[in-house]
């Protein structure tokens, strides 16, 4: 630490601690600053440098390096224009009061209540931390936006609807496929789920969020976090792009029309920025309609300038799709029947709606209000919100995981990223005394986790925890006896069972049934350059099956099955 901040450092340090005990009790974990403090595509987008005549003078190179850093660490909790989101806000009439010495100490120390100890933690140096504390001082530059003049400069159609096959080309089981995400090369790998070999490698957008099916099973539809969208033809001889465009700056969300009349004729993406979202044409990507997500928060009813577009999946009982925002909280089951007379019905539950998945029926949608420590039902038959359930400390349930419990009928889980806890909310609408409570909390590993998964041909609950610091914990899986969950879970070594060679992380993720649902995939993730691998498991030894390597799997992290994603089976 400077000499010329010594003598005050101690003192700060303690007040800013106190104060973040004032506002949250529980210290925040690891993993939840692991998860929070991502970076953003936004970091290379060029931005214009406003002046506040009342900030401390950086230089417009001392601005753009600021810039960078922002977006690559700080965004993904106080917001694009620093307004807020999980973390506090800081715009410059909050920044300019405290001044530069007593920001750097905040910066530098971090607190319990959600701020990393930049420097002490050895991730920013300390002149890093002087340019930051200088930089949330002067007026947050604006990102440009991204409307449809700029969407169709980035649509391309690789193959036209009328070139392509007129009947499958491959002799692919295609219901077994896995598309699996190479989170650093800006790929996705179609592996062949019965010969476990890789079909073809696919250049997409940086990042692959999520991967989704058409309706008809036939077309593949990617996103990556640079708000670049591939559509795959999974009839090709060797599946491949046959259509991309780029839908905004940053991104997470994509999905299809599924109601029956409407299969594989439109598809829907959210973005972080501009926080809006596009609808399409299902067979080439043509964007058709861009609406805007900004508006006034549940509960405050304050304007808010960034609400993300987290979830968003296709509607089975209406020609709708339902749309989470995180900031407003609010969920939009958005009507598709006509969108040149585009009809929302805006549905509040809690601010920061994440991820989420269908109950057994496909009726019901609980959704994480992940920093709120709620998960919300929406009753997609009748429009509203069914219910609102407390639960552990930030749900993260990816799709989440449907099963039968012995003694509360249908149950839907979710794990948690803050805590060891794992959710199980009754299901069964019928039970006037158990509906969509938590009515069973199981104890994991620990913090950390991402996904949690089953299949209705299972008696497993799988539970990663790729964000806990201990490698111990991230590097295996717990696993449930469903039947028997009282007896706790029994630990899988996964990434031990990659046999990988080096010491890479190995953090273990996203447990993915086959289509047959006896076998389970693990993504064993490492560093873009070290050697990270597949490993699949029987499930019903749990014993290893196969693993799969190849110099071709860089930075695997999600995979999804053909069959169980067109089909929303978890």
């Amino acid at each position: 630490m400077p000499t010329r901040i010594k003598p005050m450092a101690a003192a700060l340090a303690a007040a800013l601690t106190l104060a973040a005990h004032a506002q949250d009790k529980k210290p925040v974990t690891e993993p939840e600053l692991r998860y929070q403090a991502g970076s953003s595509p936004l970091a290379s987008e060029p931005m214009y440098q406003a002046t506040n005549p009342k900030a401390p003078p950086m230089t417009q190179a001392e601005f753009d390096s600021a810039r960078k850093i922002y977006f690559e660490r700080c965004a993904g909790c106080h917001g694009v224009l620093r307004k807020g989101a999980t973390g506090k806000p800081l715009t410059p009439d909050l920044t300019i009061g405290k001044g530069t010495d007593y920001l750097k100490v905040f910066i530098a120390y971090g607190s319990p209540a959600g701020m990393p100890n930049w420097q002490t933690s050895g991730e920013m140096s300390e002149k890093e931390v002087d340019l930051m504390a200088r930089y949330i001082q002067h007026d947050p530059p604006m990102p440009p936006e991204f409307g449809m003049a700029e969407m169709k400069k980035t649509w391309k159609i690789v193959v036209p609807p009328e070139l392509r096959p007129k009947k499958k080309e491959n002799n692919y089981n295609i219901a077994n496929i896995f598309s699996t995400t190479l989170r650093d090369t800006g790929e996705v790998a179609l592996i062949d789920g019965d010969t476990k070999k890789i079909i073809n490698i696919v250049k997409t957008g940086y990042a692959v969020h999520i991967s989704r099916l058409s309706a008809s099973g036939r077309y593949l539809y990617v996103i990556g976090r640079d708000a670049k969208i591939n559509m795959i033809d999974l009839w090709m001889a060797k599946p491949d792009n046959v259509a991309e465009i780029r839908v905004g700056l940053e991104a997470r969300s994509v999905d299809t029309s599924k109601y029956k009349g409407y299969e594989d004729k439109l598809a829907i993406a959210g973005s972080y920025w501009p926080p809006q979202y596009t609808i399409m044409k299902g067979d080439t990507l043509e964007p058709l309609k861009i609406v805007a997500t900004r508006g006034m928060t549940v509960g405050s009813q304050e304007y808010h300038p960034e609400p993300r577009v987290a979830s968003i999946v296709a509607s089975h009982f209406k020609p709708e799709f339902v749309v989470n925002v995180k900031e407003t909280g609010k969920t939009l089951m958005v009507d598709y029947s006509n969108i040149e007379a585009l009809k929302v019905t805006e549905i509040g539950s809690a601010p920061f709606l994440h991820d989420g998945g269908w109950d057994a029926s496909k009726r019901y949608f609980l959704v994480a209000a992940n920093n709120s420590n709620k998960i919300a039902v929406i009753d997609a038959k009748e429009g509203k919100l069914a219910a609102l359930t407390e639960v552990g400390k930030i749900p993260h349930p990816g799709r989440g995981a449907n099963f039968v419990h012995p003694k509360f009928g249908p149950v839907w889980a979710t794990g948690h990223l803050g805590d060891e806890t794992i959710s199980l909310i009754a299901t069964d609408a019928k039970r006037k005394d158990l509906a969509f409570k938590q009515v069973v909390q199981l104890k994991g590993q620990g913090g950390g986790n991402l996904f949690i998964k089953t299949h209705p041909k299972s008696q497993h609950l799988y539970v990663d925890t790729p964000l806990n610091p201990d490698p111990k914990i991230s590097q295996s899986v717990a696993v449930f006896d469903i039947k028997n969950l009282d007896k706790g879970y029994t630990v899988l070594p996964i990434a031990e069972w990659a046999g990988l060679k080096d010491d890479g992380a190995k953090r273990v993720v996203q447990p993915e049934y086959n289509r047959a649902g006896d076998e389970v995939w693990f993504a064993v993730w490492s560093a873009k350059n070290k050697e990270s691998a597949l490993v699949i498991v029987d499930d019903k030894t749990l014993k290893l099956k196969t693993v799969i390597k190849d110099q071709r799997l860089i930075t695997p992290t999600g995979h999804f099955n053909v069959y169980n994603t067109q089909r929303d089976i978890y």
